[in-house]
């Protein structure tokens, strides 16, 4: 019987294996980076051993570091969460090697699926060989790993070279493996797959179906289970398809079978031999643990003949620090406070005064809703992830609301171009609130309404200004005998933390929480600007600053001070929060300054380039 477990990932999914573990009476074990050695799996865990650095390729990709400090830790067995090397058939053999509970499928059924072109190989399928005009548009995919990293959508032959670069230089950084491949790309299909879990007796469950579709990046971004839609016919095949996977190669715990469907047509696209990041929403529908049920089988434990019954529908939704409107670029600083309405499951990897960095994957959290429609489900995750309290870095808190809201999502008619047509709309709706602004400003203001006298004269308005989602906005209003006022709303009440409005005769309060320049007024989150902008913050046109803190990965091919460029050429790529970001040039010109190199670490707002336009 096992009895203490490491757990060789981090963050969110670390954390929630802990908590399974600590409910089943199992001792806990975290391995950590020095980037993350006060982050929370380091610190709600028994034991918790450093893995010495910060990249991921010295941390927590390096199989012989986790299996030594899984022997030093007296772990007896390994649970290997998703990403990093939950995929890695060599790693499970070094954790069974070593004397080891690998909880996990068996290596060889990780080398036959792992391996995405394998995995179609394994299925009578096969990626595209040499790349014609007619097999356009295709997907360049790594053959490692998942999470949308190392995917490049092509649509033009000469952009292909190019893609399967920078295709392998991210899977190569996520997951220790470049190889990559290409398959045709299906357009507006839906993303469907299906949670399976095997016992070492010959059980295979089929536990319903997933929606996946709304993704940025290839990376999914909102879960629900089931998938609606889906005829009888169409669930049974997939079902059957993926339950015919997991037999031939024998495969034991917990895996997903991935598929593209197009009409009534499914695709197979790959099977993920671990635990997915939407599981939740499957154990939810359930209500079944599918972190016990691992641990039970890595244990021995025979399934029931049959799964559980379904019930209801759930939906998730990953919780990012990243700023959709600005090419969904990460964003890094602190949390000063993060919590959700209890209606809602919430796993994440951080708390209150947590620092969000730059070396991982920049999801803070998952919510997950169940009700027993739909429709509810996807109401309360709305609601909850609205009266969230979300002080910190951008996020894409806005960006899940409205996608949740959007009629295309509330009818089910969506597919995986859902933020191809809609990110715009989605994503530039300023602060969300017209009056928090306002309410910012004149919490800000009290206690600066008292002077020593009076004149017949009224004062003169006050301006602030405040930027919020990329927009500069500015607030007038002005001290009275009676108090604060501004035009067209009642100040009821004003102090440093709550503002009470009153608009056309209806009251409305706003909380008010100020962490220097950053403020936060109810969900919106509003930025202080100087009254009068600091001269040497210009920069000179055609200036490319960084978006994100992060490494410059590589330079264009023979750029150099004096060149010609062209509008939307790339000219670097940065790598953060283990995504590669193309920086391009802005307009037709000429490179004037070129400040980045290969290697380079940068902070958000360095200049890296200047290009001057052509006159």
């Amino acid at each position: 019987m096992i009895t203490s477990v490491l757990v060789a990932n981090r963050g969110e999914i670390a954390c929630r294996v802990f908590r399974t573990c600590r409910e089943s009476g199992i001792r806990t074990v975290a391995v950590y980076s020095d980037a993350d050695a006060n982050a929370l799996h380091a610190r709600v865990a028994d034991t918790a051993v450093r893995l010495p650095g910060a990249a991921p390729a010295d941390t927590y990709l390096d199989a012989g570091l986790i299996v030594k400090a899984a022997v030093a830790s007296g772990a007896d067995a390994v649970h290997p969460g998703y990403g990093f090397l939950s995929e890695n058939a060599d790693f499970a053999r070094a954790v069974l090697d070593a004397g080891l509970v690998w909880v996990g499928p068996p290596p060889e059924a990780i080398e036959a699926m792992a391996s995405k072109t394998r995995a179609k190989e394994l299925m009578g399928l096969a990626p595209l060989g040499e790349v014609t005009e007619a097999d356009l548009p295709v997907l360049v995919k790594a053959a490692a790993g998942g999470g949308g990293r190392g995917m490049r959508i092509v649509r033009r032959l000469e952009d292909l070279s190019a893609a399967l670069e920078s295709a392998r230089s991210e899977a190569a950084s996520a997951f220790g493996d470049g190889e990559v491949f290409v398959e045709p790309y299906v357009e507006n299909g839906r993303h469907v797959e299906v949670q399976i879990l095997a016992d070492t007796h010959g059980t295979v469950w089929a536990l319903g179906t997933r929606d996946c579709s709304l993704q940025r990046r290839h990376q999914k971004v909102i879960e629900e289970s089931p998938a609606p839609g889906l005829s009888e016919q169409l669930t049974h095949e997939l079902h059957t398809l993926a339950v015919r996977a997991a037999r031939a190669v024998e495969y034991v715990g917990a895996g997903t079978v991935e598929f593209l469907v197009a009409g009534d047509k499914a695709h197979f696209l790959e099977m993920n031999t671990r635990l997915q990041v939407e599981h939740p929403v499957t154990e939810a529908v359930f209500g079944i643990d599918l972190v016990a049920e691992q641990i039970r089988v890595a244990e021995g434990h025979a399934l029931a003949d049959d799964p559980p019954r379904a019930r209801g529908h759930a939906v998730e939704a990953r919780l990012y620090a990243e700023d959709p409107a600005r090419d969904w670029a990460p964003q890094t600083g602190t949390l000063h406070r993060f919590a959700v309405p209890e209606s809602v499951r919430l796993d994440t990897g951080f708390t209150d005064g947590d620092d969000i960095g730059v070396h991982y994957d920049p999801m803070l959290a998952k919510l997950v809703a169940h009700a027993p429609t739909r429709a509810e489900a996807v109401r309360k995750l709305a609601g909850a992830l609205e009266r969230a309290t979300l002080h910190g870095p951008v996020t894409n808190r806005d960006l899940l609301v409205r996608s949740l809201r959007h009629e295309e999502f509330t009818t089910a008619r969506m597919d995986t171009g859902f933020y191809d047509r809609h990110l715009t709309d989605l994503a530039c709706c300023g602060t969300g609130d017209p009056y928090a602004p306002l309410a910012a400003a004149l919490a800000d203001a009290h206690g600066r309404s008292r002077f020593g006298g009076w004149r017949n004269v009224p004062a003169r308005p006050q301006t602030k200004r405040y930027e919020a989602a990329g927009e500069e906005i500015e607030v007038h209003y002005r001290h009275t005998r009676a108090g604060l006022e501004a035009d067209g709303v009642r100040v009821v009440h004003a102090d440093a933390a709550l503002v009470v409005l009153e608009v056309d005769g209806v009251r409305r309060n706003f909380e008010v929480t100020r962490y220097g320049d950053e403020i936060h007024v109810n969900a919106a989150r509003l930025t202080a600007l100087p009254r009068f902008p600091d001269p040497t913050a210009q920069h000179a046109p055609g200036s490319l600053l960084a978006p994100m803190p992060g490494t410059v990965v590589r330079v264009a091919e023979g750029l150099a001070v004096g060149a010609t460029v062209e509008a939307g050429q790339p000219l670097l790529w940065l790598e953060a929060m283990k995504m590669e970001h193309k920086i391009t040039a802005p307009s037709t010109g000429t490179l004037a300054a070129l400040h980045a190199a290969p290697g380079q670490q940068v902070t958000v707002g360095a200049l890296l380039a200047v290009v001057q336009p052509t006159s």
